[in-house]
């Protein structure tokens, strides 16, 4: 078997992709050596609190800005930026994989714009979609919901190979399947929160938005309208 010396010891990525995850690695990095001590001194040990309490979406509140109609930036930015900060290292740590894993993929075949897009945009649906469940008032934090939004994406890729394959096109629905049954397990075995229907809801808009913004997407849309 040939190798090649000079090849990448790890799989290049897209820099779109670093993009996203870097922020994540950095904050966690910062929160970790400031929990040990080495750097904020005696007030480093809550800069993780600190960062969710600054950036975690509250459904409360943005319940409360539509019921007054006013919308302070510092809280429209949570839409966006709780995707950022995780509640431990764990959380971060599974969600820095998947974003890495997912993102390679997607990230190959859409423009990075489009990965943008697909990853906020299944970010903000989440949020939206914990503001219009009334039962839910825990804060919204961590990067899942966008990473369902990748999830989404990837599901529509293989969804279009398998159409031009003939195959069962249900069966690009089999990943999303299984992180939901196994979620459902956890929460069976140990007790859940309202997480899944942000991450159910990020799954879906990343699916439908690739319909627009993967290669050829919007022109695929144009010509089933057209053909209507």
């Amino acid at each position: 078997m040939q190798t090649d010396p000079n090849a990448a010891p790890l799989n290049p990525l897209p820099p779109v992709v670093w993009l996203l995850a870097l922020p994540i690695i950095a904050m966690e990095v910062v929160f970790n050596l400031a929990s040990a001590g080495f750097v904020g001194g005696a007030t480093g040990v809550g800069w993780r609190l600190d960062a969710m309490q600054r950036f975690a979406f509250a459904p409360d509140f943005m319940r409360e800005m539509i019921a007054n109609g006013y919308y302070p930036p510092e809280h429209l930015m949570r839409l966006i930026s709780y995707p950022l900060v995780h509640g431990n290292f764990t959380h971060a740590l599974f969600v820095v994989v998947f974003l890495l894993a997912l993102g390679k993929m997607v990230g190959e075949v859409f423009r990075a714009w489009a990965v943008l897009v697909v990853f906020f945009g299944a970010a903000l649906a989440g949020a939206l979609a914990y503001t219009a469940l009334p039962m839910i008032h825990t804060a919204l934090l961590g990067g899942y919901p966008a990473v369902y939004g990748l999830i989404g994406a990837f599901t529509f890729l293989l969804w279009t190979n398998l159409a031009g394959s003939g195959s069962s096109q249900y069966r690009a629905f089999s990943l999303i399947g299984f992180l939901m049954g196994i979620q459902l397990l956890f929460g069976l075995l140990f007790g859940g929160g309202w997480d899944w229907v942000a991450e159910l809801a990020g799954f879906f808009t990343g699916f439908l938005l690739s319909f627009v913004v993967s290669p050829g997407g919007w022109a695929r849309v144009r010509q089933k309208i057209q053909q209507r």
